[in-house]
């Protein structure tokens, strides 16, 4: 039975990311009680890898630190 992206977990999207090879990333979804052929693993990666960020994992990717040094009137001001 296909997974269903719909019902995964922030924490089991989080865990798939971090996987490396499509046989970690069976190994996990075994884990976590689901059934993934090697061929969907290989999909998944695929996916997984061109995905882009959305704007908060970008912020925290880049440091999402407001700058404004030396500006008047900024509340940031040092």
């Amino acid at each position: 039975m296909p997974i269903n992206k719909n019902e995964l977990t922030k924490e089991q999207i989080k865990k798939a990311m971090a996987c490396e090879t499509a046989e970690e990333l069976m190994a996990l979804a075994k884990a976590e009680g689901m059934e993934l052929t090697k061929e969907e693993a290989e999909a998944y990666m695929a996916e997984m890898a061109d995905m882009e960020l959305d704007s908060d994992a970008l912020k925290n990717v880049a440091g999402g630190a407001k700058a404004c040094y030396g500006v008047d009137g900024c509340p940031l001001k040092m």
